[in-house]
């Protein structure tokens, strides 16, 4: 069969189900052989790093890949900033590219740039096709590479001429192996740490967010009582409600939750992503015990030295855990503290839940209406400015992957394209957007992607007219800051331009009433508050003001 029409053939075989993308010419037999697919549904974004977002929360949500599609050179580059958000979120991914054809690769030629090259530092591997019989190696290669802790993204670059050659070879089928476990006697050491502490606590990152991890995770703190704080993207590993949940810890800022981590005799990391939250943040004189247990083995820093090491799948570790407690018995430590610090944040999150003020809405306020009109298996997905540090500490959850936040590579223009692929994957589900207007407009042309597969999503605008996250930085530190104000549209125009419902609410005691308006039309809404950043400096001062005496 043809080159192109082989690459979709191992696609199918390996259970693709969408790719999300902008062709050009040099991938047109690629698309024609897509056509014909009865199993992969192609998406037309209106940008390259749009469907790469949308990939990228496929993934994510199904632990799976989806493709993301461009043509050569300017498509390439655009698509390149959504495939490094994937790759350091730890979401599976294939990127899809064109190319020109090998003939002139080697020389200056129209479009022409090293794309493999380009791609190789935000991929867990990129290549090229040079000979149309190696497709099936590599896309099964591709699929496994991007599928295994941790996983990520990679790249497979198809130039338009071996796009139109002949192969006899066929698919490859996918075999599907279980992960390496841990030894016996590392996990008896590090049990043994456990037993004999007095203040030992969890901190869970990305890898706990894996069905199989949570689970297990749950079983054990029910068994033992220890508290876990969650980085950013492992929210809903435990649910908010268990009395061992102590919510989010990521701040660059000390927290009540980092006073938790400074009185712990044992620091038990799970999952752990350094990109998210660096240990230098809660280890600062490189003293903590700690365990480290993950998928991988730890990443080399000062400030983050394990004593014991579990490498492997990270819900077995923690069954093996199970085990060892469940023949030991009752376990007993001293949570007091946790417990204060616990009840401290929640007194945090309903301060201003009542708040009738006009004008203006505290972010404060509508996050807590987010969190009363959101069921628990719902999704809310944030973009990221200023609002992701509210979202980050004000928004909990129940289940995980059910707030997703890019907090590895951190890319503004996430959330828009993010929460249609949301819908496509759970469509029984009310997916909610949080945005700023700066990262809203980033990826604003993905309204009419929405329109068109009518997308039954929500975006929140939290509406500054400026970049808020980095003003409330520069102010933090200089006292005041640069420039950094710029218009908007008439949203309400804007969205019926687009053929989107359309809110705008500046009425606090209104809100939660309009965000459940908006979940329930038919179609993508658009609800628009101004918000009120004064709340920033006064988080800051709260911050600051944070001692041991609570």
């Amino acid at each position: 069969m043809k080159a192109s029409d082989l690459m979709v053939k191992c696609l199918e075989e390996e259970g693709i189900e969408y790719i999300f993308g902008v062709p050009g010419e040099e991938n047109a037999d690629f698309m024609i052989s897509l056509e014909k697919s009865k199993q992969i549904r192609f998406i037309l974004t209106r940008h390259e790093q749009g469907a790469a977002f949308m990939a990228e929360v496929y993934g994510r949500l199904t632990g799976n890949p989806a493709g993301a599609l461009s043509t050569l050179g300017p498509g390439a580059t655009n698509l390149i900033t959504g495939v490094a958000d994937a790759n350091m979120d730890r979401a599976p991914l294939i990127a899809l590219t064109g190319q020109g054809s090998t003939d002139r690769l080697h020389k200056e030629s129209h479009q022409i740039m090293d794309v493999v090259g380009m791609f190789e530092p935000v991929t867990k591997w990129s290549t090229t096709v040079l000979n149309p019989d190696t497709i099936p190696e590599i896309v099964r290669k591709a699929v496994r590479l991007a599928r295994t802790e941790k996983p990520g993204a990679v790249l497979i670059e198809l130039p338009e001429d071996i796009a139109k050659e002949d192969s006899s070879e066929v698919p490859m089928k996918p075999r599907r192996f279980r992960r390496a476990v841990v030894d016996d006697k590392v996990t008896d050491r590090a049990f043994e740490l456990i037993k004999k502490a007095k203040r030992p606590i969890i901190i869970a990152g990305n890898g706990c967010i894996r069905k199989r991890a949570s689970k297990q995770l749950r079983k054990f703190c029910e068994r033992t009582g220890i508290s876990v704080i969650s980085t950013f993207m492992a929210k809903g590993c435990v649910d908010m409600d268990a009395e061992y949940c102590l919510y989010t810890i990521g701040l660059g800022s000390k927290d009540r939750l980092s006073l938790a981590v400074d009185e712990a005799d044992l620091v038990i990391t799970l999952g752990f992503d350094m990109v998210e939250y660096h240990p230098n943040l809660w280890n600062p004189n490189s003293d903590k015990t700690i365990i480290h247990a993950d998928f991988l083995a730890a990443e080399i820093d000062a400030h983050y030295n394990p004593i014991v090491e579990l490498i492997g799948d990270l819900a077995h570790t923690l069954w093996m855990f199970n085990e060892r407690v469940d023949a030991h018995g009752k376990l007993s430590y001293d949570t007091a503290g946790q417990r204060k610090r616990r009840a401290a944040m929640a007194a945090d999150f309903a301060e201003h839940k009542d708040d009738t003020s006009k004008g203006a809405i505290k972010p404060q306020k509508a996050l807590w209406d987010a969190r009363e009109v959101m069921g628990a298996h719902d999704i809310l997905l944030s973009d990221v400015g200023a609002h992701k540090m509210w979202v980050a500490r004000h928004y909990q959850c129940h289940e995980p992957n059910t707030c997703l936040i890019p907090n590895g590579f951190c890319s503004m223009g996430f959330a828009l394209p993010g929460a249609i692929a949301a819908n496509l994957v759970h469509p029984d589900r009310h997916v909610l957007a949080v945005c700023g207007d700066a990262g809203f407009l980033m990826n604003v042309q993905e309204m009419e992607t929405a329109k068109r597969l009518n997308s039954k999503i929500t975006v929140m605008v939290w509406a500054d007219g400026g970049y808020g996250l980095i003003s409330w930085k520069q102010s933090n530190e200089f006292g005041h800051h640069t420039d950094l104000s710029f218009g908007n549209p008439d949203w309400l125009q804007l969205a019926e331009s687009f053929g989107w419902n359309g809110h705008y609410i500046e009425d606090s005691a209104k809100l939660q009433g309009a965000l459940r308006t908006a979940l329930d039309e038919d179609g993508p809404s658009l609800v628009v508050i101004p918000i009120d950043y004064r709340e920033n400096p006064k988080l800051t001062k709260k911050l600051g003001e944070i001692t041991s005496h609570i």
